[in-house]
């Protein structure tokens, strides 16, 4: 038994050494290779737009760490720090134009669009842009529209036919299963728990979605229309006939302007620049540059300040996160906000399809302390829907894209039942209780018709609740925004005709308008929240090591994009508590 202890603390030894040195060995690495951290730029330089690990609005700003000296974090950019950038470009000696190569984003249509108008402003200075790619879809298309010159790969192939969404519905399944949801809701347009009830689509969900896609189609299909001089009907003609699925039949449409290979459009910049054949011309990425450049609102001997808060994914609670919003880092953003006498007004930049109806209510509540104080503006991104508007709804004025998915004024509740599930198993559940109401709700027994009458009375009150909250910051009647809620969805040009928005524009414009409500002149901005630095992510950063990375990575690489997507749809469904404003999980528009 000795020999064997003395064996294993050898072993637990050894173990223990090689972890402190290989750390070690990474933070002299670390120092060693760590420089001023800034990217070079060179003259007659090229900017490769590749957005393709670009997602968010804002990645974050964070607390002071003690090893960020150790370690060289670099992060990709955001898209607000990507409008900046081109923005800066404009002006930029050292900047001739900017290569859009082989892009395959993930970004939402609200977002594209920003980007993409940007892009056109850039072109106006003077300066080029091109646009490679091997197969184009859709989305990247209509980025790549911009261009003024589009090259395909001759086996390429271009996605144009119009937008789709697929609602998969489960009331069958719930049935043969023995697992149900039990769905207490208020709005017929409240579609984020149809699927739980029924096995198609219902006529009203099928009217909004109908509504939906076409008003964004408009949008994306006017922008192509001017960028490549074609008409909105021949467009929609190549649409349904799939008039543009090859090269050759994509060029003759004037989709494109070249069928060529990349090494053909790489001498079609080398040309435009100037350089020789065999020479590789200078490029510096999208990332890198907007780590380089100043943002155009970036005026350090300014005193006025207009601050800015990111509030982006599902209202879920507590602290929150970059990706999630929760009452605890943006009420606190809020409320510094509100007691810095350098802020003059403050921007509410809002991506949200929602989610906990509670944390919405809180939020709200923080932004009334301070709309009494200094002027809110809130700028709409892809989604500002359910309890996403009910944050927005109280701001002294609100601009959306015109692609915005917004509105969604309704409630819902979902209570999982596995009463058949259990008894097809033989689980039998007894309870003992001291009053009649003690046990609440069972997953083992059949819904209560008083308790759900119960549940139900929560649901009408949190429904009045959002619409008057609504009524009062939009300036209208309980009744007029009844009439136009329902849970139904919007986009930013139909949501400024039924006075859910007041302006389209994007988050500049809002900026801009927050400035006009301070009466001030020269500005600066500020990027709110901060979050607390991870130490484990540095490392990730910096490593690339699996044990690293975060849990939604590693189930990623094993699942899949696809496969990922899925278990998330089904772990926020287990996970929904409480009385939820949230618009449909299942609106995946293609």
């Amino acid at each position: 038994m000795r020999f064997l202890s003395n064996v294993l603390s050898t072993i637990v030894g050894i173990f223990l050494f090689c972890f402190i040195f290989f750390f070690f060995i990474l933070i002299i690495g670390a120092l060693a290779g760590s420089g001023d951290g800034k990217p070079k730029l060179k003259k007659n330089s090229v900017i490769e737009l590749d957005l393709s690990e670009i997602s968010l609005d804002y990645n974050g700003k964070f607390e002071p760490s003690p090893f960020e000296a150790l370690l060289d974090q670099k992060s990709k950019a955001s898209v607000s720090e990507v409008i900046d950038a081109i923005e800066a470009a404009k002006k930029d000696k050292d900047i001739e134009g900017i290569s859009i190569l082989k892009n395959e984003s993930s970004l939402g249509l609200a977002q594209s669009k920003a980007i993409r108008n940007k892009l056109e402003e850039f072109k106006k200075s003077g300066k080029f842009i091109y646009a490679y790619s091997d197969v184009l879809s859709q989305k990247d298309y209509y980025m790549n529209s911009v261009a003024d010159q589009i090259y395909l790969n001759p086996v390429g192939e271009l996605d144009f036919k119009g937008l789709s969404s697929e609602v998969l519905y489960l009331k069958d399944l719930q049935e043969k299963s023995g697992v149900k949801f039990e769905v207490i809701r208020h709005g017929k347009y409240k579609s984020a728990v149809e699927p739980f009830l029924a096995q198609e689509m219902s006529p009203e969900n099928r009217e909004q979605m109908t509504v939906l896609l076409q008003s964004i189609w408009e949008t994306i299909v006017t922008d192509i229309a001017t960028s490549r001089k074609i008409d909105v009907s021949t467009l929609n003609n190549i649409a349904d006939n799939l008039g543009a699925r090859t090269p050759q039949m994509a060029l003759a449409a004037k989709m494109i302007d070249k069928i060529g290979y990349e090494d053909e459009y790489h001498d079609l910049i080398r040309k435009k620049l100037k350089v020789k054949d065999d020479e590789e011309y200078n490029t510096i990425s999208i990332s890198d540059y907007a780590d380089l450049a100043d943002s155009p609102s970036t005026n350090f001997t300014a005193d006025n300040t207009i601050a800015v808060i990111y509030a982006q994914g599902e209202i879920q609670g507590g602290e929150g996160s970059v990706n999630v919003i929760g009452e605890g880092s943006i009420n606190r953003s809020l409320k510094e906000a509100r007691e810095d006498d350098d802020v003059k007004a403050i921007v509410l930049r809002v991506d949200s399809p929602g989610g906990s109806a509670l944390t919405s209510e809180l939020i709200w509540r923080e932004i009334e302390l301070t709309k009494k104080v200094k002027p809110v503006v809130v700028s709409m991104g892809n989604l500002a829907a359910s309890g996403g508007y009910y944050i927005s709804c109280n701001s002294d004025y609100i601009f959306a894209e015109p692609s915005t998915i917004t509105g969604s004024i309704g409630v819902f509740g979902m209570l999982p039942n596995m009463t058949e599930l259990s008894k097809n198993i033989g689980i039998n559940a007894e309870q003992v209780k001291t009053h009649k109401n003690a046990s609440g709700y069972s997953v083992f027994e059949p819904l209560d018709e008083e308790y759900k009458a119960v549940v139900l009375e929560s649901i009408e009150d949190v429904y009045g609740t959002f619409l008057k909250r609504v009524a009062d910051g939009r300036k209208m009647t309980t009744e007029q925004v009844d009439a136009i809620a329902q849970g139904r969805i919007w986009t930013g040009t139909d949501a400024i005709k039924n006075g859910l928005v007041d302006k389209i524009g994007g988050l500049n414009d809002a900026i801009k308008y927050a400035v006009t409500l301070a009466k001030v002149k020269d500005f600066r901005t500020e990027n709110y929240p901060e979050y607390e630095t991870n130490f484990e992510d540095l490392l990730a950063g910096m490593t690339g090591i699996s044990i690293f990375k975060t849990k939604e990575d590693l189930l990623k690489e094993q699942l899949g994009t696809e496969g990922y997507l899925l278990l998330e749809k089904i772990k926020r469904a287990q996970n929904i508590k409480g009385v939820q404003a949230m618009m449909p999980f299942e609106l995946d528009i293609k």
